[in-house]
């Protein structure tokens, strides 16, 4: 698990992005073609708040993914140019030179073979449930009660922290998220465990239920992920660039701005910056 910047780190990225910097490439690297092309061609696929088809005008208009792809387009004098992809198949569009760049991809072991991360993450989700709203959750020990029923997918890594941590509680186990949330909805359990950005969606089709991020926060890292080559000056520069959004407050201001515009209230929406979690 990935550690939360300092403050005296933050502060380093902030003062880092004063000055531009001139990258060094070759003629044929991503950053080069970019420049060449005109384009800064960004991954995109419908899930929110991620990413946002508007269904009117078929735009990407919104998303976090969406504000950092316009945001780092115009930093380097390019235009943003959605290209739709599914999570299954942007290491390959990567790969094969379709896109630039993908965001909200975790980096895990298996990815890196494949593509390149830069070393600064681009934002974090936490485990978090979505709790009766009657039912006190501040904690994860507030949960460990027998009299606390608490639906799960079944062997997903949220299953496994519950069974370690949370061991107490009468855990219901599902096919998968859907089903968890459904058992939820019915009534037949007090809380469903997922990591918070799918719950937002389900917060706000039920109308009922507050989404919590129990203390201590178990948070994870996502990422950009980027095409792999030996020149390093595009992954480099992406990781100026989200870590000065992050540095700055601005990954969290576009996350709240979406949450807004999708008739949700940011202040009872768990952060994704990780040194506000159990802050609210």
């Amino acid at each position: 698990m990935s550690q939360p910047f300092s403050r005296r780190t933050v502060l380093a990225l902030a003062a880092s992005t004063c000055t531009p910097l001139a990258w060094s490439q070759s003629a044929d690297s991503t950053l080069a073609q970019i420049k060449q092309r005109g384009t800064l061609r960004v991954g995109v696929t419908q899930a929110p708040p991620w990413f946002s088809k508007d269904p009117k005008s078929g735009d990407w208009a919104s998303g976090v993914g969406v504000s950092l792809g316009k945001a780092m387009a115009a930093d380097l004098g390019v235009k943003f140019e959605p290209v739709e992809v599914t999570w299954g198949t942007a290491v390959a569009a990567l790969q094969g030179n379709k896109i630039d760049m993908m965001s909200m991809m975790d980096a895990t072991p298996e990815r890196a073979q494949a593509v390149d991360f830069p070393k600064t993450p681009l934002l974090y989700y936490s485990l978090a449930v979505l709790a009766k709203d009657d039912l006190p959750v501040k904690t994860w020990e507030d949960l460990n009660k027998p009299s606390v029923k608490i639906a799960v997918p079944q062997a997903s890594s949220m299953d496994k922290f519950l069974s370690e941590h949370v061991s107490k509680a009468q855990i219901s186990r599902f096919p998968g998220n859907a089903e968890a949330i459904a058992a939820f909805q019915a009534g037949r359990v007090d809380a469903v465990c997922l990591f918070h950005p799918p719950l937002l969606a389900a917060r706000q089709k039920l109308g009922a239920g507050k989404i919590v991020v129990p203390v201590p926060a178990q948070s994870q890292a996502s990422s950009v992920a980027v095409r792999k080559e030996a020149d390093k000056s595009f992954v480099d520069w992406v990781d100026q660039e989200i870590g000065k959004f992050y540095a700055n407050g601005q990954t969290q201001k576009w996350y709240e701005e979406f949450l807004a515009g999708f008739g949700l209230d940011p202040k009872a929406s768990p952060p994704v910056m990780k040194e506000m979690l159990g802050k609210s």
